[in-house]
Parts: C-alpha cells; sequence; structure tokens
C-alpha cells in the first residue's frame, strides 16, 4: 500500500549561544561578501536599507545584515526563555499535523573543544551543549524530540568562529564520540554536516558509522551562491551536483553528492532562513506533489539555536498550513528524523540491534569479545571506545572474526595494558538507525 505522507523533519544545528559586536559583523561582511567598510551603526542602517552604491551587491548585503540575521541568543538564559516557549506542548500544536501530533525537534549538537581562539564566545567543553539539551528535554517534557550529531572540523589557526572541511584534522573526532559512548551511554544514528559540507573523508567516515546523513542542500538554482565568497566554487555548502528533489539516495564512495553504492542514506535538507538554499512555498509543494504519487517524501528543514527560532518555524508552518489545503489526500507528519528515514527510505521496516558483550581475562590479560545477536551492524565494525586510568579516551580497530558478525581485541603492550584499562565503550546502529551502546568498567 502506498503511504501518502510528508515526513517533516526540523533538524537544528545545535550550538549553543553566540557573541557578535560591530566589528565582528562587519569583519563578515568583508570575508563573505567581500564588502569593506568602517563599522559603525550609522553605515550598518545605511547597508540595510541599500542607501550605498556597492557595484551591485547591495541586494545580498542587505539580506546577510537584516536584523534577523543579527538577533542572536547570547546566552544560556536567553536560549532557555526561547526554549520554555518553543517547547510548550501549545506552541508545539499550534497547527497540528494530520495526526493530531506537535512540532517535532532534532537536536544535532555540536561540542566545541581544542580551539585557541573563540572571540564569539561560543560554549567549550565536551558535553556542554549536550547535557544542556537532555536537561532542556526532561525539563520540557519532550521526548519526542531526537538527540544527534553535528561536528565541526578545526581550524587550521584553531579559531571558533572559522570555517573547515576536513576530518582528517580534527583531533576531536575519535576523541568526541568516544566520549559520548563511555560518558554518556550515547552513539548517533543521524549526522548533520557543519557549514552544510562534506568532503571525501567525511564520506568515508559516515560510512563506516551513521546511517542516516542529513546534511544535502541541493536547490535547483544554486546561481544565489555566487556573490557569497566562502560559498564560491564549492569551497563551503557545495550540493551542485545532488539529487534537488526530495528523494534520499545512497551516495558514491568517491562522490557523497552522485548516487552510488554506499549503504547509508543522504536526505536533503533545506535552510530556514539562511543567504541560501532556503525552503519556499514551491519546495513545500514538491514534497506534497512527491507523497501524492504514492512516494512518501521526506522534507528536511535546518536552522540554528543561536537564533530566535520561533519566526523561521511559523514560516515554515504558514508554508505547510497554505500548501496542505491544496492537498487534502495527502498526510503530513512531523517526525523524529530516524522514523522519517525509515519510513521514507526502508518502507517502514525495523530490526532491533542486540550485541553481546563480553570483557573477560585469559592469561592475566582482558580480552574483548563483540557478537551479533539480532540484525546487523552498519558497517564494517562497532565503535570500540577506551579510556585510561590516565583519564586519555581513544578509538581503535577491533580484530574480525570469520562469521562476519563477531568481533575481539586485546589488551596489552600494544593496545591498552590491562593494569591501565578504566573503560570499555562498545556501540553501533544498524541500517534502521536501531542503536546500541554499552559501556564496562573493569573492576
Amino acid at each position: 500500500m502506498s503511504d501518502k505522507t510528508v515526513y517533516i523533519v526540523h533538524a537544528v544545528d545545535t550550538e549553543g549561544p553566540i557573541y557578535e559586536d560591530l566589528n565582528a559583523t562587519f569583519e563578515r561582511l568583508r570575508e563573505i561578501i567581500g564588502v569593506d567598510m568602517k563599522p559603525s551603526y550609522k553605515t550598518l542602517e545605511q547597508l540595510q536599507n541599500k542607501e550605498i552604491d556597492l557595484d551591485g551587491k547591495e541586494e545580498v548585503t542587505a539580506s546577510f545584515l537584516r536584523p534577523s540575521m543579527r538577533a542572536y541568543n547570547e546566552s544560556w538564559h536567553q536560549i532557555t526563555k526561547m526554549l520554555e516557549r518553543i517547547m510548550s506542548e501549545k506552541y508545539r500544536k499550534q497547527f497540528p499535523d494530520s495526526f493530531g501530533g506537535g512540532w517535532v525537534y532534532n537536536w544535532f549538537c555540536l561540542d566545541y573543544v581544542y580551539f585557541l581562539d573563540n572571540p564569539r564566545r561560543k560554549e567549550m567543553g565536551y558535553h556542554s551543549i549536550y547535557d544542556r539539551y537532555i536537561e532542556y528535554i526532561d525539563r520540557f517534557n519532550s521526548p519526542q524530540d531526537g538527540m544527534q550529531w553535528h561536528f565541526h572540523p578545526m581550524t587550521t589557526y584553531r579559531e571558533a568562529h572559522r570555517f573547515a572541511t576536513s576530518f582528517t584534522n580534527s583531533p576531536h573526532l575519535y576523541e568526541g564520540l568516544s566520549k559520548k559512548i563511555i560518558e554518556r551511554e550515547f552513539f548517533p544514528s543521524a549526522f548533520r554536516a557543519g557549514f552544510h559540507t562534506e568532503r571525501p573523508d567525511s564520506n568515508w567516515f559516515l560510512e563506516q558509522w551513521i546511517p542516516f546523513d542529513c546534511s544535502n542542500q541541493a536547490v535547483e538554482d544554486s546561481s544565489e551562491k555566487d556573490s557569497l565568497l566562502n560559498l564560491k566554487n564549492g569551497r563551503l555548502g557545495d550540493w551542485r551536483r545532488a539529487p534537488n528533489t526530495w528523494e534520499i539516495y545512497h551516495p558514491s564512495i568517491y562522490d557523497y553528492q552522485t548516487k552510488g553504492d554506499c549503504n547509508r542514506f543522504i536526505a536533503r535538507c533545506l535552510n530556514m532562513n539562511a543567504r541560501h538554499s532556503n525552503i519556499t512555498e514551491y519546495e513545500v509543494r514538491r514534497a506534497f506533489d512527491q507523497a501524492r504519487e504514492g512516494k512518501p517524501a521526506y522534507l528536511g528543514v535546518t536552522n540554528h539555536d543561536f537564533r530566535e527560532m520561533s519566526d523561521e518555524i511559523d514560516h515554515v508552518v504558514e508554508l505547510i498550513r497554505t500548501v496542505s489545503k491544496d492537498y487534502p489526500d495527502v498526510k503530513f507528519k512531523y517526525s523524529e528524523v530516524n522514523e522519517a528515514f525509515r519510513k521514507v527510505a526502508l518502507n517502514g521496516e525495523f530490526e532491533k540491534l542486540e550485541l553481546d558483550v563480553d570483557l573477560y581475562k585469559d592469561e592475566g590479560k582482558y580480552k574483548l569479545k563483540i557478537e551479533t545477536t539480532n540484525s546487523k551492524v552498519f558497517g564494517p565494525q562497532p565503535w570500540l571506545a577506551l579510556q585510561t586510568k590516565g583519564g586519555r579516551t581513544l578509538q581503535d580497530n577491533l580484530d574480525f572474526g570469520l562469521d562476519g558478525k563477531t568481533w575481539y581485541y586485546v589488551f596489552d603492550e600494544s593496545t591498552v595494558r590491562s593494569n591501565d584499562l578504566a573503560a570499555v565503550g562498545v556501540a553501533a546502529n544498524n541500517k534502521y538507525g536501531d542503536t546500541f551502546a554499552k559501556v564496562i568498567r573493569p573492576e
């Protein structure tokens, strides 16, 4: 039976508060638009009103500087007050979906660590943002919301307010996920790319561990990016070769933007209020048209928690309200990300992933055996996280059994000495987005 449903996924790039003074705004204007002017509030107002000749850059500059783009949440107090409103049942159900449900958030949390320069006063430390949102979900009684993973690669000079694309050059990548397993028993099944950007190294990394990727920002007309220096020639946010419809696809091993033989799924996720790749009524109609044909649609939207989110949500809700009137035969559902991927890409199928993890001593050394007892691990192996008594957190490869579902590890002088082992964490997903995570702390 065909599923005439549009599954609406709000993926929030969850980065915590941010501070930006006037000088920093003009610095970004110079670096992103190429307009170099002396900072002043009078000049800011003139630029917002397109009163200064910028040789054709007046429109893009005014959009870049519009008040809604500068209305930052500069403290956790401001974010808390915002979430108190938008996570309430009253706000979520301002326009219920076809099943009577309210708006659902998917919090893709980021860790800022190892940065040396932090002029935007971003929240530093492992788990700092994640822990806040776990508390918010509990405080505002929001178990329907999803918790997932967002990542900013490390910049060359470790400046927290700059852009980077390399997973290879990011020392906090493996340590961060290993700490999430051991210290929070959390492992993500879905990913949102930092700066909307992937590269071959991130493509290959994700293919080993994460089945669901919500990063495609392809649009039919990408010319809007031509005026932005940080996006030219695909420097950031390059999805020009990817499908620009609401289909979910498997990427190629060599090009994440083209269809191929990889196992993970990539879905499209458009901005709610940004300088490019924004959700429009036309795009919403395309999702409803797809569902009307009996092919369920994954309609993804994204924004940040460091700006006032309600205006952007209200705009998307109004688009859905307007479009849905013309499609009485099509349903729409506000969705947690795993649910939406399963419904759209996997025909609603689901399996629970179960592993048997055994840490035991043999000949005076700890040894580890991991065996799959139900379903199949996504990727070649589970994630092995290790923590030493000295406080180091590591990730390592496993030794492979012959049956394709069993792995081994020996703790010795070549890995982690048995007498230095403080904790072992094992985590994995299956292709349905079900996550297994277990932590063992030797006596």
